[in-house]
């Protein structure tokens, strides 16, 4: 790992090099990259202060000044957030949408001015090792946790994991219908339900059932389209096995529909084996299960 280490902190200086993160003066616009990046994030229909500091990464502190500073500047206003008393937003100004139309205009002139010396191979090579990393880097902020079914970002993972069963399925899904899926089972030490976090944002979940018979159900397992190609499934399968051995359970059993090839495939290979019907799940066409070491 060591020599991993050293690759990345050159990559990371080579980086901060080349945009130009250390001037004070980013794109010529006489402000530090992180004020130009917060005006970015505020976008054209504001956003939540709170979340602007989880995408972020920001403590508290140092957010304030950088929106005081960008409020001083006026360039946005931060004001209550009609729809919760508990927030505030920021939203740019006129001023500040046109900062941001000249901060992409420049944004983008500096782009060309990276590709230009390069050869049409380099800039394709340049652009597919940048989404890669892009790629590996969101892998790496993902965070799972166990969340309260009862929360409202528990319960939108959960509807859209049923949207997307309903469209894929060829005769619809009507959850009504599903086995083992009152949120009453999910509430410890009945089940747990683990929520897959990129940044401020849910994107995946899974479920783990305590049966009466004594072994773990796995159930709705889900990752969003956008977070899709991370390895999140496999996680999420990992984060309900470890919490399967703190609850004593030494056998888990989980069953998929047909369509959903990849879930089977995932299944498989972290060494679920198929086995007879042990539910009446009318939506189920493979049962599986595996022994916890």
């Amino acid at each position: 790992m060591d020599s991993q280490i050293s690759r990345i902190r050159s990559f990371n200086r080579s980086v901060t090099r080349r945009i130009g993160a250390l001037s004070d003066d980013f794109m010529g616009r006489r402000r530090p990259l992180g004020e130009s990046r917060l005006l970015f994030e505020i976008g054209p229909d504001g956003q939540q202060v709170r979340r602007l500091r989880a995408r972020l990464g920001l403590d508290s502190g140092y957010a304030s000044r950088m929106l005081q500073s960008l409020e001083t500047q006026g360039l946005i206003r931060v004001g209550a957030d009609p729809t919760d008393k508990r927030a505030r937003v920021a939203r740019l100004t006129v001023r500040g949408r046109r900062e941001v139309a000249e901060l992409d205009r420049l944004s983008d002139r500096s782009v060309e001015a990276m590709l230009g010396p390069l050869t049409p191979r380099q800039r394709v090579r340049l652009a597919d090792a940048m989404a890669e990393v892009e790629q590996l880097l969101n892998a790496s902020a993902v965070t799972i946790a166990a969340e309260p079914p009862s929360s409202a970002d528990a319960h939108w993972c959960v509807a859209q994991y049923f949207a997307e069963l309903d469209q894929r399925f060829s005769g619809g899904f009507d959850a009504g219908h599903s086995v083992g899926d009152d949120i009453a089972e999910l509430t410890p030490p009945a089940g747990w339900l683990f929520l897959a976090w990129l940044y401020d944002a849910p994107v995946g979940c899974g479920a783990l059932r305590v049966d009466r018979q004594g072994f773990g159900e796995i159930k709705r397992v889900w990752v969003a389209g956008r977070a899709r190609g991370l390895g999140l499934g496999r996680r999420l399968l990992g984060a309900l096995e470890d919490q399967a051995r703190s609850a004593g359970l030494g056998r888990l059993r989980l069953d998929t529909n047909r369509v959903l090839a990849e879930a089977q495939a995932l299944y498989r290979s972290s060494g679920y084996a198929e086995i007879a019907r042990f539910n009446d799940n009318p939506y189920a066409h493979h049962w599986f299960e595996k022994r916890l070491p």
